[in-house]
C-alpha cells in the first residue's frame, strides 16, 4: 500500500533511501539544505519541500539521515511533530538516541532510531540490514513501509539499542580490517602477492576462527575462561614474536600493539592460564 513518507537529508544514503521508497510505489517528499540535491529525485517522482518543516507536515513518517544527531534536531526544530513518527537513521551514540527520543516525544511525536548495516548501493537489495529500536507498536505500524529498504530487525523498546548494536558491529568490522591491514603489510614487505595470500589463505583462516566466536560468547556469559587451546601466556609470547617480526620486516605493528598490551595486562593479573575470551574482563 502506498504511503506518504518524508526524507530529510539527501547525501548518498538519504538519496538511496528515497529512491528505494519511490521504486516501491510510495509518495516521497524530500528536503535537503542544498536544494539541487533533490533534482534527480524530483525527476523520478518525488516532491520537493521548501523547508524541513514542510516535508514533515506532508507525511506521517519522516526519515532523517543527516550528519549527526545535533544536525537532526536542528533540522526538526521548526517542524510540528505532534502525531507524527520520526525515524532517525543518522549514525550516533546510544545516549544521543535516548535524548533525541525524549526530545521528539516532548513535542508530541513518536520516535524510532535505526542503524543502517549497509552501504548506499546495497539499500533495497538482499543482504542489507537495518536495526531498529523504540516502541514496538510504532515499529509495527511502519514495518511494512520500511521493508523495501532492507531487512528490518527490531531490537527492543530502548531507542539506544540500535546505535549500540550498530557501533558494536562496526567495532568488529574495524578490528577485522585492522588485522587484514597488518597481515597484508607483512606479506607485502617480502614482495609476496597480497591478493593471492588474502584469497587463498587469510579469508579461509578468518572464517575458521570466526566459527569459534559463538562458543566464546557463551564462555563470556558464564564467566568461564578455561581453555583447551593456546592460553593467554602462550598468546603473550606469540604476540611478542609478531611485533619483533614486524619490526624486522620494516612494518609498523601499530594496529597490533593494543592487543599485545591487553594480553600482557591480563597475564600480569595472574590469568595466564585463561583463554582469549577472558580479555573481556579487561575491557569492562
Amino acid at each position: 500500500m502506498s504511503e506518504n513518507i518524508a526524507v530529510l537529508g539527501l547525501g548518498l544514503m538519504g538519496t538511496a533511501l528515497a529512491e528505494t521508497l519511490l521504486a516501491a510505489g510510495h509518495r516521497v517528499t524530500v528536503w535537503n539544505r542544498s536544494s539541487a540535491k533533490a533534482d534527480a529525485l524530483v525527476a523520478k517522482g518525488a516532491t520537493r519541500a521548501a523547508t524541513a518543516a514542510e516535508a514533515v507536515a506532508a507525511a506521517p513518517l519522516t526519515i532523517v539521515c543527516v550528519l549527526d544527531y545535533e544536525a537532526a534536531r536542528a533540522v526538526l526544530d521548526g517542524a510540528d511533530l505532534a502525531g507524527r513518527t520520526v525515524l532517525n537513521l543518522t549514525n550516533g551514540r546510544p545516549a544521543e538516541a535516548r535524548a533525541t527520543g525524549e526530545w521528539v516525544n516532548g513535542r508530541g511525536g513518536d520516535y524510532l532510531d535505526g542503524g543502517i548495516m549497509a552501504v548506499p548501493y546495497m539499500i533495497g537489495r538482499p543482504g542489507a540490514l537495518i536495526l531498529y529500536s523504540g516502541p514496538r507498536d510504532v515499529f509495527d505500524r511502519h514495518e511494512a513501509t520500511l521493508k523495501p529498504l532492507a531487512e528490518p530487525r527490531h531490537l527492543g523498546e530502548d531507542p539506544g539499542l540500535a546505535p549500540l548494536y550498530d557501533l558494536a558491529l562496526l567495532t568488529g568490522m574495524y578490528g577485522q580490517i585492522a588485522g587484514f591491514l597488518e597481515a597484508a603489510a607483512l606479506i607485502a614487505a617480502e614482495g609476496r602477492p597480497v591478493r593471492e595470500f588474502t584469497e587463498t589463505l587469510l579469508v579461509p583462516w578468518l572464517h575458521a576462527m570466526a566459527s569459534a566466536q559463538p562458543r566464546w560468547a557463551e564462555d563470556m556469559e558464564r564467566g568461564d575462561y578455561a581453555t583447551e587451546v593456546s592460553n593467554l601466556e602462550v598468546n603473550r609470547v606469540g604476540l611478542g614474536n609478531l611485533v619483533i617480526a614486524f619490526e624486522e620486516q620494516g612494518v609498523k605493528p601499530d594496529l597490533l600493539l593494543p592487543m599485545k598490551e591487553i594480553v600482557e595486562r591480563r597475564v600480569a593479573r595472574g590469568h595466564g592460564a585463561e583463554g582469549l575470551p577472558g580479555l573481556i574482563e579487561e575491557l569492562r
